[in-house]
């Protein structure tokens, strides 16, 4: 069944009818219920059947279930064969959200995230987001003015780094580890999205068939829990000329964030910064860094100088609103949050928090224009109803 693998990964991604089509679903669906998929493949003309059968034309292969090695899992013979002679076209989750045209338009069942709806989702900080960004442990599939959105494929794999780090893994064992995964195949670049990868406490085991198996052929992996007090200090105690690269400074600010020491990481980053170039990209790292230690109003500071460099950076105004918010000052906040929508209007993360921000001021009728964008930009129901439900109070 390996011979099975062009078929599912070198599909044109060129838009497709789906008049007419029987359309089957393979494993379990990251974007949403087989329920709602298919009332969409119904809306497009094609019908959804329960069973992968061979007189169905698509089979969609779930991200949360897609094979190793392209050994699909075939209910029968009959059908493998059937696909094997190129009548069956078989097609990745993510390729017919694509082809539906839902990853690239705004609509109801909008299925991109900026770093603070997938922060949300998963229950941690957008600075955890950002920081599995930079290391590379989850990737955005686009950038509008330095905002990162995350698709459902990037969604599933935060889910199992989110397990990972609640049962005290660190993030560079997490790294090796999928290195290692990666290993085992030239087809495989992104682990976490492309193998059947279960989680289980510190545990990263493959489902291959019946069975589970560790990347290195072994039964499973046991990551060890990094301590606190295995960091290094920021300079040795030994001669100057020992003093750290701004590199390693990066790097140990880095480790530090990991475990949680936030002081010793700004302290870190701070000092690289005095010998690397400005970049906006550097002062919002610290300004998310000063925030997580307590000190709002340095990272206002920081927010501001990232700001200064690159006043289109959306994020950065966003979260400076944010911060100026808790600290009171409510007219500033606003002004910053304005100035992002005016940069960039489909920013669903400033829009929602301006028009609660207005609303909590009694500046309701200010509001309804932002709600409105927020009925049209919620990634999920739930944040649709409650625009729904802010505009019929207003009117």
């Amino acid at each position: 069944m390996a011979d099975l693998v062009p078929a599912m990964t070198q599909i044109p991604e060129t838009a497709a009818t789906f008049s007419g089509r029987r359309v089957a679903f393979l494993g379990k669906l990251a974007g949403m219920s087989r329920k709602d998929a298919a009332a969409l493949l119904t809306a497009a003309g094609a019908k959804a059947v329960e069973r992968p059968t061979v007189d169905i034309d698509l089979l969609v292969i779930g991200e949360n279930d897609l094979p190793i090695f392209g050994e699909i899992d075939f209910p029968s013979a009959a059908a493998f064969w059937i696909a094997a002679d190129g009548r069956i076209e078989i097609i990745q989750e993510t390729t017919l959200w694509e082809r539906l045209g839902l990853l690239e338009t705004q609509q109801r069942i909008q299925r991109l995230y900026t770093p603070a709806m997938l922060a949300d989702l998963l229950g941690v900080s957008k600075a955890i987001i950002r920081r599995w960004q930079r290391r590379g442990l989850i990737r955005p599939v686009r950038e509008v003015r330095k905002l990162p959105y995350f698709d459902i494929r990037e969604v599933a794999a935060a889910q199992k780094i989110a397990q990972l780090l609640a049962a005290g893994t660190a993030a560079d064992h997490i790294e090796r580890q999928l290195a290692s995964l990666q290993s085992l195949s030239s087809c495989v670049d992104r682990p976490l999205e492309q193998l059947s990868i279960i989680v289980e406490g510190r545990n990263v085991l493959l489902r291959q068939g019946e069975g589970l198996i560790e990347p290195g052929g072994q039964m499973r992996i046991d990551f060890e829990k990094l301590e606190p007090d295995w960091l290094p200090e920021l300079v040795e105690s030994s001669p100057p000329k020992t003093r750290r690269s701004p590199a390693a400074l990066v790097d140990l600010a880095a480790e530090y964030e990991d475990a949680g020491r936030f002081d010793a990481a700004v302290e870190a980053l701070e000092a690289a910064a005095a010998d690397l170039e400005e970049s906006s990209e550097l002062y919002f790292q610290l300004a998310e860094l000063y925030y997580r230690s307590g000190k709002a109003e340095l990272a206002i500071e920081r927010y501001a100088a990232a700001i200064d460099l690159e006043p289109d950076f959306v994020e950065a105004r966003s979260n400076l609103a944010c911060t100026l918010v808790e600290l009171g000052k409510l007219d500033e906040a606003v002004a910053q949050f304005q100035a992002a929508i005016a940069i960039y209007p489909d920013y669903f993360d400033a829009q929602y928090h301006l028009a609660r921000l207005l609303d909590q001021m009694g500046r309701g009728d200010e509001a309804l224009p932002h709600w409105e964008a927020c009925r049209f930009l919620a990634p999920d129901d739930a944040l649709q109803d409650e625009a729904a439900e802010r505009l019929a109070v207003r009117r």
